[in-house]
This record gives structure tokens, sequence and C-alpha cells, in this order.
């Protein structure tokens, strides 16, 4: 499932209300009241129909080596509604088995006691990079898994550096630790001033965390205190990617004009750098243009050399009140493990494996030519913070109330990161 959706994807309820009638494994209904039994697995998260299509095969399969459970799969279509509705569900005993939660509410739904431990599951913590774990633990518990991850590379357009008076490949800087902000803060420049948009990132936590971490400078301390006001160097990213966005020569995303998003500037050549994870193969490909104008580069740094950046995440997590215990931790594994992964994400191009054993998947098709920064972004990078994540919706009232502001010149970095620190402060007190 990709961040995507997430992000992106609200508003085709209906389409994905006719697609779940019309597809074979797409087993809808409003709720799982009366439903659940032995033998059965209910199992949910959210998406677009093309987004939903990547289940068809591991669906299958499950079927074909487990046909004594019965699966029933409940997409609901936006990401908030998704977790609306899951809490409410949660609350009122009728939600499914098995189901998504976002890197933004993993922490929060944990702490309320609704999810079941999953060391049962063949497939085991030591199978997972760490780094994408913390926030999925609880009072030394671990209660979900990352199902995938998409670390948001910077997918770079070479007909549009050129068409800026570009020469410079970022990779081969990165390669040579020459990829530095100064670096990309001139080709950004260029592309303004040859009437281009120089980078479009999506606004939230990984993005501005990505802006501090890349340059030297803290979110959160080890003991889950925001310190982001506090360091000089925090501050003095903000400061700088800021004054970028007032400029223009940065954008969000989420603000891009219908009919002129991301994906369209990319793909029209409008644009030199999108801040996207691998499900941008598809937009790529669906556009048909030139595919190898399009390669992929890690964030800049102030000393060019490779640095970590939030990594966004989905996490697969088991009902403690599912109604066959055995058959959830069964479907559970399976999705998770590296054939699972496989039948979901080969061919797709939507997401990056979670699983060791499965970085072929990302590589062998050779696309993008630096496919590895994907996998090396997601081993070095980080999960939302558990402190953030503890609390429902703060990620992303961090991003819309306190940062977009900040972009849009309204207050200046260290006022607004002063406004964070102590909104945290507020939410996070026992």
């Amino acid at each position: 499932m990709t961040t995507f959706t997430r992000r992106q994807f609200g508003g085709f309820a209906g389409i994905l209300a006719a697609a779940a009638v019309a597809g074979p494994v797409l087993t809808a209904c409003s709720g799982t009241g009366g439903q659940k039994g032995q033998g059965k697995v209910v199992w949910s998260t959210w998406g677009t129909p093309d987004d939903l299509k990547s289940f068809d095969r591991f669906q299958e399969q499950f079927k074909a080596d487990h046909a004594e459970i019965e699966l029933v799969f409940q997409p609901t279509a936006s990401y908030s509604e998704y977790h609306s509705k899951l809490l409410t569900q949660l609350s009122s005993g009728t939600a499914p088995d098995v189901f998504y939660i976002g890197d933004d509410r993993v922490a929060s739904i944990i702490r309320n006691n609704v999810l079941m431990p999953v060391d049962g599951a063949s497939v085991k913590e030591g199978d997972f990079a760490e780094n994408v774990l913390d926030i999925a633990r609880w009072e030394g518990k671990l209660y979900a898994l990352p199902n995938d991850v998409n670390p948001d590379t910077l997918w770079y357009d070479k007909e549009a550096l050129k068409a800026a008076g570009i020469t410079d490949d970022p990779a081969t800087l990165a390669e040579n630790d020459e990829w530095t902000t100064e670096a990309f803060f001139d080709m950004t420049s260029k592309l303004a001033a040859a009437g281009l948009t120089g980078a479009v990132y999506w606004n939230y936590w990984a993005t501005h965390d990505g802006f501090m971490t890349t340059n030297g400078g803290k979110v959160y301390d080890g003991d889950g205190k925001y310190v982001a006001h506090t360091d000089a160097n925090s501050v003095a990213a903000m400061d700088a990617y800021a004054q970028r966005f007032q400029s223009g020569e940065l954008k969000l995303a989420d603000l891009l004009p219908e009919g002129a998003g991301s994906e369209t500037l990319l793909v029209t050549h409008k644009l030199g750098f999108l801040a996207a994870g691998r499900y941008t193969i598809g937009a790529i490909r669906g556009a048909g243009v030139d595919e190898t104008l399009y390669d992929v580069v890690r964030w800049p740094t102030q000393d060019g050399k490779a640095a970590p950046t939030g990594v966004a995440a989905s996490y697969l997590a088991i009902n403690a009140k599912a109604a066959d215990p055995e058959a959830a931790l069964t479907f559970f594994s399976a999705f998770l493990d590296a054939d699972g992964q496989r039948l979901r994400l080969e061919g797709q191009g939507n997401a990056v494996p979670s699983i060791k054993g499965t970085d072929a998947l990302v590589t062998d098709g050779g696309y993008p030519a630096h496919a590895q920064t994907m996998l090396d972004m997601r081993d070095m990078g980080y999960s939302n913070y558990a402190t953030e994540a503890a609390v429902p919706d703060l990620s992303n009232q961090i991003s819309v109330e306190y940062m977009q502001p900040l972009y849009e010149g309204k207050k200046d970095a260290q006022t607004a990161l002063n406004e964070v620190a102590a909104l945290v402060e507020e939410k996070t007190k026992a």
C-alpha cells in the first residue's frame, strides 16, 4: 500500500465502492458484526482501485494455500475515513480481524489495548529493519509490523534540468558525496528562472523532519522530547527551505491546482524534482513518456554525504478480539513474509518491501537507474517519532497548522518550531 494513497486519495469513494462490488476478491460489507467466526478472516485497508488490485495475486494464492480459511476484504476509500471508521469499529467490537494502520496512527491505537501482540506470528521482528519498528512497540511488546515502506526519494527529470541549463547529474553528485544542499538549491533556482518548478514535496511529517535531519539537525532527542526549536541546524534548515517555498522555487503538492498535480508536472517536464515513493514508476509509465529521462537521488545534505530521512510506512495489526486468532495469525504472517510481499509488490512498482531477502524486487528491473537509492534510504531512515505518533492526528496538525504557514511566509522558522514544541508538550502531558 502506498503513501501516495494516503496523502492524495480522498475523492473517489464512489469509484472504490463500485470496484468493491464488482471485484471478485473484494467481498465488501458494511461491518463485521455477525460475520466473524472460526475459519474466517476479515481484513481491511484503504486505497484507490488501482492500489487494491495489488492484493489480487496474494489473496488468490492465500485462498489456494488455505482453503480452510474464508477471506473477506473490506476496503475503505480515503485514509482519514478509514481510520475514523476503524476506531469506531474497535470501540464497538465490530472491527476487522486484521487491518492496516498508518504510521501517524499506529502508536496511539496500540495504547488503547485493542491489538494482539504479534509474537505468535511466523515472521519475526528480526526480519524487519529496527528503525521502522519503534512506533509499533509498547511496554516491551510488538503490536504491528510494517507491510511495506516508501522512502521519499527525489525523482528528477533530466529534460527539465537540461532546459534550465543544468549539466550536473544529481545521482552522480550523490555517488561522489557532492550532493549538497547548496548544489540542490542552485538547481532549483535555475529551474525557477527557466519558468519551471524547482521541487515539490508533500506536507507531512517526513518532509519537515527530513529537512532538519539531512541538514544536521534534530527533531526529538533520545528521551522522546521535541528539541527542533532549540537546535540551530534545525531552525536554519527550516528557514532556508521556507524561503524557497515563499519564492516559488519549491511547492507543496497538497496545494497544487487540480489538473496540474505533482505527477502531471513531472511527466510534462515542468518540474525538476519530486519527493515521492516508488509508486512514481507507475505514473511515469502510465504517461507514456520516455522513462529513461527520470531517475532518483537521495536528499541533499550540508556536506554531501548521506543522512537519514523519514520513511513513510503503514503497518499490519491483529484485532485483540479476532474471532479466530490462529487464522488471523496465519493471514498476518503470510501477508508479511517474503513470498507475500513478492506477490503484492513484484511488478507493481508501488512500494519498497519491508522484510529481509526481498530487495531484488526493487533492483532487478533496473529502473530507475539508481533504484538502490530507495533501499539505502529505507535502511538509513527512520519511522515517525513515537512521541508524536502516539497522539491521534498530531502529525497532521503540525503539518497543516504550523508548517504550511511557515512555507507560506506567515511566520518565521523559529516561531513555528517554538509553537510546535509547545503543542507537543501540551499534547503529551501525562
